[in-house]
């Protein structure tokens, strides 16, 4: 199999989004996918099955009106014509299809049965967004934010997509979020008060063992980790049921890279919490028996209630994180 680092590698279809597709459309928006100082074009953790990247939404405030701001009846009426014309565009696609289908070769057969589904998936969505567009939207005690423009404020862009999405899952807006930081795009950030970082995020990963660089790293990482701390102890104070939120959400955190000083992408520091999971361990596996990330991926997935065994490369499960109730 192609790994991402080997030549020829294709992408495609992300966690969420699988996890989407099979979850069907049990809320407003299957997922949400967002991003703090993110590179639209080109940087996403969501991608179709085909392998197309799907942009994150990096406005809080535009994330908080589709969530919870409700439409006069125009309004409305102005979305649902617009999702009726997407609509007649799908299906204009499939009658041009059908006129050729039977002349085509089996390759190209193959891929545009690849296609005809994913047109399929498209309407299938639209028909459950118009079902939605007629259903009230959810209320919500919090004030409506103000986007954070300035990417130097790393950590309150960070704490602020955070806060949006424990409303998401407190409204039950969806069952699927990523959040993508993109070191990339941010630029020297306010490490503490009246105090900068000397370099970019992304720079400051490549520190070249350069102790002031690793020392500011090390800060930036804590301060993230101070921000997640947060949003655990908010989702345990809120109760589903006799249930505490985070013992029904299961939160992964990480990073693509187990070194980023040299673009190591093995033994990646991965942190999971909530979900019902045997925590309060650190798995820590040996280079000849290691387990693929995937197999995390196929674990969540069953506990998400997905019926599959495999997803991308994994080679199983993962038994040491399964609870014992």
């Amino acid at each position: 199999t192609r790994g991402p680092t080997k030549s020829g590698f294709r992408n495609t279809i992300s966690l969420d989004q699988f996890a989407a597709e099979r979850l069907g459309p049990v809320t407003r928006f299957p997922t949400l996918n967002l991003g703090v100082n993110i590179d639209k074009a080109n940087r996403s953790l969501s991608w179709t099955r085909d392998g197309v990247l799907l942009p994150a939404e990096d406005s809080a405030s535009a994330l908080f009106r589709k969530m919870f701001v409700q439409g006069d009846p125009s309004a409305v009426k102005r979305q649902l014509h617009k999702l009726d014309e997407r609509a007649s565009i799908l299906d204009a696609l499939l009658d041009d299809t059908r006129q050729f289908q039977r002349a085509l070769g089996r390759d190209d057969q193959s891929r545009l049965d690849q296609y005809l589904t994913s047109v399929r998936e498209i309407e299938q969505r639209l028909n459950a967004a118009r079902q939605w567009e007629l259903r009230p939207k959810p209320t919500t005690n919090e004030q409506p934010p103000d986007d954070i423009r300035d990417q130097k404020q790393f950590f309150e862009k960070f704490d602020l997509m955070l806060s949006m999405a424990r409303l998401a899952f407190e409204s039950d807006s969806t069952r699927i979020i990523t959040l993508m930081v993109d070191a990339f795009a941010t630029p020297p950030f306010n490490l503490h008060p009246n105090q900068n970082t000397t370099d970019g995020y992304h720079n400051l990963s490549h520190h070249g063992q350069s102790e002031s660089k690793v020392q500011q790293l090390m800060d930036a990482d804590h301060q993230q980790m101070m921000l997640l701390h947060k949003l655990f102890t908010r989702l345990t104070e809120v109760r589903e049921d006799e249930d505490r939120l985070l013992d029904r959400t299961m939160i992964l955190f990480g990073s693509n890279m187990g070194d980023a000083n040299t673009h190591d992408n093995t033994n990646m520091p991965i942190l999971l919490a909530g979900g019902g999971f045997k925590h309060g361990q650190h798995l820590a596996f040996r280079h000849d028996r290691n387990q693929p990330l995937c197999n995390l991926f196929v674990t969540m997935l069953q506990k998400l209630g997905v019926e599959t065994e495999s997803f991308a490369s994994s080679s199983g499960t993962l038994n040491e994180i399964a609870s014992n109730t």
